[in-house]
């Protein structure tokens, strides 16, 4: 990639971020708007996830992604397909933005759960840059591609591997995050650490499902620290999940913790339900990394401030829905499939 082709990326995405963060009225109607196609797509979530994603195109944050790469223009643009997730708002942007700065063309197949805001994105983009308007479509079924980037659950990626396994591809399972707390955590951590587990109602792979412990962990200050978020309840269909899993534990006897907006459970499993956290203890920090390490194929992120060594990325608390432009997926290299994957002689 040329340094002159690379400046333009830089300058038009840059432009197109600090339109993010600070929405037009256009843009602002849509994304109070959003709530009436999906009922988790509140407008306080959407304007998170629109604001997120314009704070991580920032000139500095560009320039440093992009010199990691080199592009061989030369080459002709390969027909990438992409399946979007759609559990959070924009959460499929990061794939759409990869392909089109590497100079490659999407076929976009959105989720039905979120394809208004990206389709509307995209058009900004095309507004600050005419030529990117031939770089992507979206499609309703995937044909003729010569790569797949794939998001879904453990049931589709089999699913996809059937249908994809002949072509360059990346096909994303479910994965969870998880929290390792010391105890020595202020009050202003576990805060931060509310956000990690309640933004976007705990729906995404970033958010953390899961906390280790160490033996005899008092939940008390935990409980406290998180008071502020206690609103949660009064949506609607995370009221539901809550009230449907706390009846399941209670009716079952079910040992668990209750601050009445959510629950915690001992459970060796990194995927909790809505509304409940699970948690599990660990003897030293030597153990606890040990055990992270066996489950790295299962984890996006771990929320932490001890000095860890582990396979998955570790991100402070209130960050882990802050992600960067090389906070890749997976711990996979989207731009370097891109490249070296699909761009293969």
């Amino acid at each position: 990639m040329s340094k002159f082709y690379k400046t333009k990326l830089i300058e038009v995405f840059s432009k197109l971020g600090a339109q993010l963060t600070d929405p037009n009225e256009e843009l602002s109607i849509l994304i109070n708007s959003e709530k009436q196609y999906n009922a988790w797509f509140t407008p306080e979530s959407v304007l998170e996830a629109v604001t997120a994603i314009g704070k991580m195109l920032n000139n500095d944050d560009l320039t440093q992604w992009l010199n990691n790469y080199n592009f061989d223009e030369s080459k002709p643009a390969k027909k990438v397909g992409l399946i979007l997730a759609g559990n959070i708002p924009m959460v499929g942007f990061h794939d759409v933005l990869c392909v089109l700065v590497s100079g490659n063309l999407a076929l976009i197949k959105s989720s039905s759960q979120d394809s208004r805001l990206i389709k509307h994105i995209l058009q900004m983009l095309v507004t600050i840059e005419p030529a990117f308007s031939e770089q992507y479509s979206f499609v309703e079924r995937l044909e003729n591609f010569d790569a797949v980037i794939a998001t879904g659950s453990n049931n589709t990626s089999r699913y996809f591997n059937y249908y994809f396994g002949k072509v360059p591809n990346i096909i994303r399972k479910n994965r969870n995050s998880v929290a390792l707390l010391t105890g020595n955590e202020a009050a202003e951590q576990l805060y931060k650490l509310g956000h990690d587990i309640f933004d976007y109602f705990g729906l995404g792979c970033r958010n953390v499902s899961k906390l280790l412990v160490p033996k005899g962990y008092n939940f008390n200050f935990f409980f406290e620290s998180i008071e502020v978020y206690q609103p949660i309840i009064h949506h609607n269909k995370y009221n539901n999940n809550y009230g449907y899993n706390r009846s399941i534990y209670l009716v079952g006897n079910e040992q668990h913790l209750d601050n009445n907006f959510l629950l915690l459970k001992e459970n060796p499993s990194l995927s909790s339900p809505l509304a409940v956290l699970f948690y599990e203890y660990y003897d030293n920090l030597q153990s606890a990394q040990d055990a992270l390490n066996q489950q790295s194929d299962n984890i996006q992120c771990i929320v932490s401030a001890a000095p860890l060594t582990v396979n998955n990325q570790v991100v402070d608390f209130g960050m882990s829905q802050q992600p960067a432009l090389w906070d890749y997926a997976d711990n996979v290299d989207t731009m370097a499939f891109l490249v070296k994957g699909v761009h293969s002689s």
